[in-house]
C-alpha cells in the first residue's frame, strides 16, 4: 500500500516583469518588493463588477519608485516627453490595465499606485503582486497576480483620420 505524499509543497516564487523602454529592465519577487522599497499603506474602497463594494487595506512600494530603478528612458527634467510615457499592466488571470506615467509622476497627478506586497494583513508571495490604483471607485484598474509591467512611449504613428 502506498503511502500519500505529505511532504510540504514548495511555495511557488511569483515574480513579474518590467521591461520596455528602460536601460535596466527588472523581474522582481514580491519579496524582493517588500525587502528593498519602502512600504507604503492605502486602504481602499472601491465597486467591483462580479463581487460588488470591496474594502480592503494593501501595502506595497509605489510603482514609480520600483520603475525608476529600471531607469526609465526618458529624460526626467523634459515633462512633455515624460508625459508621453504609459504603463501597461497584465495580470495572471488576464486581466489587463493601462495607465500613463503622468497619472503617477510627483509633478504632475501623483497617484499612490502600489505594487501591494500585502492584502488584509496577509502576504502576496504565493498569490503574486497586486496592482493597486487607490483613488479609483472601480475595481476595473485593480490586477493581480502581475505578470508584467511594460513602460512605452507614445509616438505618433501616421495620420489621423481626420488628416487623411
Amino acid at each position: 500500500m502506498s503511502r500519500p505524499n505529505t511532504a510540504p509543497r514548495p511555495t511557488p516564487v511569483r515574480t513579474f516583469s518590467l521591461w520596455g523602454d528602460m536601460a535596466d529592465p527588472v523581474t522582481p519577487t514580491v519579496a524582493r518588493l517588500r525587502r528593498d522599497w519602502e512600504q507604503h499603506r492605502a486602504e481602499v474602497v472601491f465597486d467591483c463588477a462580479t463581487s460588488g463594494p470591496q474594502r480592503h487595506t494593501f501595502a506595497g512600494p509605489l510603482l514609480r519608485e520600483v520603475v525608476a530603478v529600471a531607469q526609465p528612458r526618458f529624460g526626467p527634467l523634459r515633462r512633455k516627453e515624460r508625459s508621453r510615457f504609459l504603463l501597461a499592466v497584465s495580470g495572471g488571470d488576464g486581466h489587463h490595465t493601462v495607465l500613463s506615467w503622468a497619472e503617477i509622476d510627483a509633478d504632475f497627478g501623483n497617484a499612490p499606485v502600489l505594487l501591494a506586497t500585502r492584502m488584509d494583513g496577509r502576504d502576496l508571495d504565493e498569490a503574486g503582486t497586486q496592482f493597486v490604483v487607490p483613488h479609483d471607485r472601480r475595481g476595473a484598474r485593480y490586477v493581480s497576480a502581475v505578470t508584467g509591467i511594460r513602460l512605452g512611449s507614445h509616438r505618433r504613428t501616421g495620420l489621423l483620420p481626420a488628416e487623411a
